[in-house]
This record gives structure tokens, sequence and C-alpha cells, in this order.
């Protein structure tokens, strides 16, 4: 079974690259979007719940800076409904844990 950490940055990269493709029409990740991921996944390894994390949205330490959160917050609000289509086993598995 595939630690949470990892299933973790494995959704948020997805959700990342759905949401710059679709906005940035970039074939890979740019600039922004990668900076975006990399902090995301800095975070994660330094999440003080470890395997025990909560998705950050019912988390009660919000670890990531107000503007970073908010950038986060947009990427989620777009890729999170295109998920179902785009990647239904990651989608079903973060709705799982809601």
């Amino acid at each position: 079974m595939k630690s949470r950490i990892k299933v973790e940055k494995k959704t948020i990269l997805t959700m990342v690259r759905l949401y710059c493709k679709k906005n940035h029409h970039s074939s890979s990740l740019c600039i922004e979007c990668n900076e975006l991921v990399t902090y995301a996944f800095e975070k994660l390894d330094k999440c003080p719940f470890n395997e025990e994390k909560p998705i950050c949205k019912n988390c009660k330490v919000h670890c990531y800076k107000p503007v970073i959160r908010k950038k986060i917050q947009k990427v989620m609000r777009f890729s999170g409904p295109r998920m179902v289509f785009y990647h239904p086993v990651l989608a079903i598995r973060h709705l799982l844990r809601k």
C-alpha cells in the first residue's frame, strides 16, 4: 500500500498538471505551476501529521502561506471536477478521504 503522503503528492501533481495544461496551454508544467508543486511537496514532507495527515481542507494546521493557499485552492477548484474524467481512481480516492 502506498503511503498517504505519496498519494497526496501524486494527486497534487496531477491536479496542477491538468490546471496548467488547460489554463496555461503548456504541455509541461510552466514555471509558476512547477513552483507551486515544489512548495506543496516541501510542505507535505514536513507535515507534522505524517501518515495520519487529513486532507488540507480539513486540517487544523494551515501550513501554506496565504497567497500560495489561494493558488492551490484555485487549482483544486478547477481540476477537482475534471479529475473524474481524466484520473477517476485518484478522484474517487480523494473524495473518500474527505
